[in-house]
């Protein structure tokens, strides 16, 4: 390396979402020199256009809302979320860790009082966080401890010493580290190339996610021979309207409060309270691609203006929610086929009242929690929803402590990874929330990995 080209850092973190900006604060916390490197002009991230949801188990908020909750739940559920394709020893060192994301909301204010059940859950662990207060503070706690960020940086290259990574190469500089690169770059959810590649049957969901999230980080980890895990289970999350912009988080799941989902033709085609990733594959072989969420007035009234997931009168706002008095002039509205929508959630109904069986199996609101309801009191509504990439959550294999390791099982000395970019987490499908959580602790545990390092 020419010095005349070169900074020098104690350590790089490549990428500033939340598992980015998470490691950056710890390492400049701990007294190392560490510089964050952007490609774009803002941080953030797919973390910045998420909905906020974290899953955590046996919190505060939870106690407030007597919802009894144990860690060994929580890793059982996630172990059944992912199909029984996750690595258990990430899982598990995630459970451990989550004392590390409740400090950091803790320290940032970030909590409000929402918890719910959503997909992968059997009790209410879905904790909405105030995910740019969060994100900020970070922020500034790390620039606070004397962190530099390099905005405008992209990363072309790790350059590595021998067998160990050294550093990286953004343009014609050189970035040297010289106790460990932090790969926190996101996924590939705006590469077509990388879902052709490994997914290509899920290549047709709306490109979504952070706009930077071209899988950089992913390539120059393959080149020096990093595993890779979970990469073949990506799937889209259903949900979002083929209008929704990169500035509105418009993904709705009325699906789990009640709703059924329809096709263009006015049929179900799934169980409802599957996993949004699940849905999101069936919705991607559906007729034009896209599926109705329908429901009735009682489902309505579940809305929460301004939470995630659950926010009907924005969507209402922006045009996208359809409704009528009947579900014969809904189906109309909608362009279905005159009186299929009234026959599918008639036989739906019946299925409710147990006087016949649900074709599809479903047997509750959400992973099979909640008490279903028949769809039977107008007004009615019809929310037209796709399958959108909002992540991909296969990657670099790594170990519990972030260390990215070979496909013989052998680590890359000197590199770490950690958010979206890691796959091992999340098997088949995952938990809502678990992507935020995985972000923040484990930036964290690359962060005190490296630190140990260093003072070793």
């Amino acid at each position: 390396m020419t010095a005349a080209r070169t900074r020098r850092f104690d350590a790089i973190v490549v990428g500033g979402g939340l598992a980015g900006l998470a490691a950056t604060e710890r390492l400049a916390a701990r007294g190392l020199g560490v510089a964050l490197v952007e490609k774009r002009d803002r941080l953030g991230g797919s973390s910045a256009m998420s909905g906020g949801w974290f899953a955590l188990s046996g919190t505060a908020v939870q106690r407030r809302a007597g919802v009894e909750d144990a860690d060994d739940v929580f890793l059982s559920d996630m172990v059944d979320a992912g199909g029984g394709f996750a690595d258990p020893s990430l899982l598990e060192a995630l459970v451990a860790g989550q004392a590390h994301a409740v400090a950091a909301i803790d320290r940032a204010d970030a909590w409000t009082d929402e918890l719910k059940v959503s997909a992968g859950m059997t009790i209410a662990r879905a904790h909405l966080v105030r995910i740019r207060r969060l994100l900020a503070h970070l922020e500034n706690e790390a620039l606070a401890a004397g962190a530099v960020i390099l905005r405008d940086h992209p990363a072309d290259e790790l350059i590595t010493e021998g067998r160990r990574v050294a550093g990286i190469r953004s343009g014609r500089a050189v970035i040297a580290a010289d106790a460990g690169v932090v790969l926190t770059t996101g996924g590939f959810s705006r590469s077509r190339e990388l879902l052709d590649l490994f997914v290509p049957d899920q290549a047709a969901a709306m490109p979504y996610g952070g706009v930077g999230n071209t899988g950089d980080g992913l390539r120059m980890a393959w080149m020096l021979g990093a595993g890779l895990a979970d990469i073949g289970h990506v799937a889209g999350t259903y949900g979002q309207h083929a209008d929704a912009t990169d500035d509105e988080h418009e993904l709705l799941t009325a699906n789990y409060l009640g709703a059924i989902l329809v096709n263009a033709r006015g049929e179900r085609f799934a169980d409802e309270s599957e996993s949004y990733k699940v849905l999101g594959t069936a919705v991607l072989s559906q007729p034009g691609g896209m599926a109705f969420q329908v429901f009735d007035s009682g489902v309505r009234a579940r809305s929460r203006p301004g939470v995630p997931l659950s926010d009907m009168e924005r969507i209402e706002e922006l045009g996208h929610l359809a409704s009528a008095p009947t579900l014969s002039e809904l189906g109309h509205r909608v362009g279905m086929p005159p009186g299929v929508l009234e026959r599918t959630v008639g036989q739906y109904n019946d299925s409710v009242a147990g006087r016949a069986a649900d074709p599809f199996g479903r047997a509750g609101l959400v992973n099979g929690v909640g008490a279903l309801a028949p769809v039977a009191t107008g007004p009615f509504y019809a929310y037209p929803a796709v399958t959108a990439m909002t992540s991909t959550y296969g990657g670099l294999s790594v170990a519990p402590d972030t260390s990215v390791t070979r496909i013989d099982g052998s680590r890359i000395e000197g590199l770490y990874a950690a958010g979206e970019i890691v796959g091992g987490f999340h098997g088949a499908s995952y938990m809502t929330g678990t992507a935020l959580t995985k972000a923040l602790v484990f930036g964290i545990v690359a962060a005190d990995r490296i630190t140990g390092g260093a003072r070793a």
